[in-house]
């Protein structure tokens, strides 16, 4: 699964560790979804959305070799 994480998250001006406070988790976690090496909780993605004020599929997404 693909993100647009660090884009939203720079839109917003938000650092690695103040998206991770204002999420709860840990900085370590969002450098992992960032590079694609851990997808979060569909709570968690929720609440990135809402953090976002946007919806979870402009935040994540599939690429078509994802579902082959």
């Amino acid at each position: 699964m693909k993100n647009k994480v660090p884009e939203y998250r720079k839109i917003y001006g938000y650092s690695q560790d103040k998206l991770a406070e204002k999420l709860g988790v840990s900085r370590q976690t969002i450098i992992s979804i960032e590079k694609g090496k851990y997808n979060p909780s569909l709570p968690l993605a929720m609440i990135m959305a809402k953090v976002f004020e946007t919806n979870v599929e402009s935040i994540f997404f599939l690429e078509e070799e994802d579902y082959r």
